[in-house]
């Protein structure tokens, strides 16, 4: 029977990484690169699709776990009948090689182990060549490789990789496994010990330098460290999960492919990175942007490789099973070859947020920001597939057209304040037109609230971006009424939907989905910025506590079966906790954090001096 995502953890390397579960499996893991094929699948699919197995031999009492503090180092601890054992899992940072460590302590007593590694390339389906070499064993298939290091006897049995061994008090047995390319040697062997103190002292150095001091400490800095380990350090791009088609739905079919980056993410990441200390992480994602949008402004796609890779082509792995039988699985995502206008304004909104942080300009950065609003500027008014990525018709989204507004906002204040040259009057002209055209046309008077798109009668939790951007203040009697709304008809038992009955009418997919956690963050931050602080930090605590035992969180929460659900863990959800937790924490209001800091619109677009809250 398949874990649940609860009882899973992740160790990674900042260039890749792997689900551990409760019973000592890594049951996920992609080398040499998060979107690399995995050699053990059985994440999303048994055993025989490849996991690494080391657990005690017979019955476990207790499993408790944890990482060592403030790190990305995993301990998980066995109680059995004759002793107690730790396991201790980590990725070691690269140094031209990307290593598995595990080590196995003995606590207390004697206690009978068993490891099985079973290792399938290309996600779960090649069994590959095993063979001896110097006291190591290699496993080769097409261009990939693994080399295992081990002092313990292993033997091979039904195309498994197994040992059985007995760690008493005090004694310490390594496992080292490392990938290389198969036409070269391997790497030569490494002291595990000296690996697995090399990366806790580096993760504790790195998450020292966290500022936030509020009452949230330990889920901020959780975040943080998540946030860091889904960065692709190479290019300073960060991934949306470190997973593929983990379903939204138990047994559905809408499961996707998340390990790439997203474009939409770029302000609140950049904004949760500056604001917590982390300046040079915000440059790098920055720069990663910069890099990757470049081009066409035409051709901007939602979504990147972590090295800015364009073509994601998304294919159906018939071979997996799909996590508790959600099929299909699939690699590559399809929805890069949409159009989503609000991916304009979260590039501009996130050049113009790292200027504010004094991060230095880019000779280039400024032409770049011209050439997107050059095209913005009649692209504004063509539908699109909106922030969801609906695979039904394209429509005229609300939040969408909201964020072509915050394109020209930003554009407006860029020139206003860093005396750059541009038609500042004449966006000036499309700020307003795009603010009136939002006001007068999502807007449902019969319902008190703005829509999901022109003329429709549904809510859209992604309206709830309105006051974060600046598009209106919280306080606006249209945005009350349509938190109301929202909080009255997509809030279920306490978590937010992001839209009003998912189907193929609106979505082009069949089935249903778990409440979205980033939007019930975005509740949270709209009840903050209207002074009902006890209201959003009510919320913001529940959310906090759907975090697993070590402190994960996924990207949706099923609240009939109250399991999370959706690739795991989700960079945007930690994002989200990171900066609502900015939001309620004493020190300046809610406007002063976010990213349109100290500024509200007013009636007709333009912005005015004034706070939120």
């Amino acid at each position: 029977m398949a874990l649940r995502l609860e009882d899973y953890a992740l160790i990674g390397d900042c260039e890749a990484a792997a689900l551990v579960g409760k019973d000592g499996s890594i049951d996920w893991l992609c080398l040499p690169r998060f979107d690399s094929g995995a050699c053990c699948a059985a994440l999303l699919g048994d055993r025989d699709n490849g996991r690494w197995l080391l657990a005690p031999a017979g019955p476990v009492r207790e499993v408790r776990r944890r990482y060592r503090d403030d790190t990305l180092v995993l301990e998980t601890e066995f109680v059995t009948d004759t002793g107690s054992v730790r396991l201790v899992d980590c990725m070691p940072l690269r140094g031209g090689r990307p290593d598995v460590v595990r080590m196995v302590e003995g606590i207390r007593g004697r206690v009978a182990m068993r490891m099985e590694l079973v290792i399938r390339f290309d996600y779960g389906r090649t069994i590959p060549w095993v063979l001896r070499q110097d006291g190591r064993l290699r496993l080769i298939a097409g261009p990939d490789a693994l080399v295992l290091d081990t002092p313990v006897d292993t033997e091979g049995r039904d195309f498994t990789t197994v040992a059985e061994f007995t760690v008493a008090e005090g004694t310490r047995v390594p496992f080292v496994l490392t990938w290389h390319e198969s036409h070269r040697p391997p790497p030569a062997a490494t002291d595990a010990g000296a690996e697995v103190a090399a990366v806790t002292a580096w993760w504790q150095r790195w998450a020292g330098r966290c500022q936030y001091s509020g009452p949230w400490v330990e889920p901020v800095t959780r975040s943080l460290i998540t946030l860091k380990a889904l960065t692709y350090a190479p290019t300073g791009g960060i991934v949306a999960a470190p997973t593929t088609s983990l379903p939204e739905e138990l047994g559905g079919d809408r499961n996707w492919d998340y390990r790439y980056c997203w474009v939409r993410d770029a302000t609140f990441t950049l904004y949760a990175l500056l604001l917590a200390g982390y300046a040079e992480a915000a440059r790098a994602w920055r720069e990663w942007l910069l890099r990757a949008v470049a081009g066409t402004p035409g051709d901007m796609q939602i979504m990147y490789g972590p090295a800015g890779e364009r073509r994601l082509t998304e294919l159906e792995v018939p071979w997996l099973a799909g996590y508790e039988g959600s099929r299909p699985v699939r690699i590559g995502n399809a929805a890069v070859d949409q159009f989503q206008l609000d991916v304009y304004g979260e590039v501009m909104d996130a050049l113009y947020q790292s200027r504010r942080a004094g991060i230095d300009t880019l000779t280039h950065e400024w032409e770049v920001q011209r050439v997107l609003m050059d095209f913005l500027e009649s692209a504004w008014q063509r539908p699109d597939e909106g922030i969801w990525e609906v695979r039904g018709p394209r429509r005229h989204f609300t939040h969408s057209k909201v964020m072509a507004w915050v394109a020209a906002d930003r554009a407006v204040k860029t020139i206003e304040r860093y005396k750059e040259r541009g038609p500042v009057e004449r966006w000036r002209r499309l700020r307003a037109t795009i603010h009136d055209d939002v006001c007068r046309n999502a807007w449902d008077g019969e319902r008190a609230a703005f829509t999901q798109y022109y003329g429709s009668g549904e809510l859209d939790a992604a309206v709830l971006m309105m006051p974060l951007v600046g598009f209106l203040e919280a306080t606006d009697e249209r945005m009350v009424s349509t938190v109301a709304a929202i909080d009255r008809e997509l809030r279920v038992d306490g978590f937010v939907r992001r839209y009003s009955h998912p189907d193929a009418a609106v979505d082009g997919l069949a089935g249903s989905e778990g409440a979205f956690l980033p939007c019930t963050f975005w509740l949270a931050d709209n009840y903050a910025m209207m002074g009902r602080k006890e209201v959003a930090t009510e919320i913001f605590e529940r959310l906090v506590g759907l975090a697993n035992d070590v402190g994960l969180l996924a990207e949706e929460y099923d609240v009939q079966h109250q399991r999370l659900v959706g690739n795991f863990p989700q960079a945007f959800t930690h994002v989200s906790l990171i900066n609502t937790a900015l939001n309620l924490s004493p020190g300046p209001g809610p406007a002063e954090h976010r990213p349109t800091t100290g500024e509200q619109p007013s009636a007709d677009g333009q912005s005015k001096s004034g706070r939120a809250s």
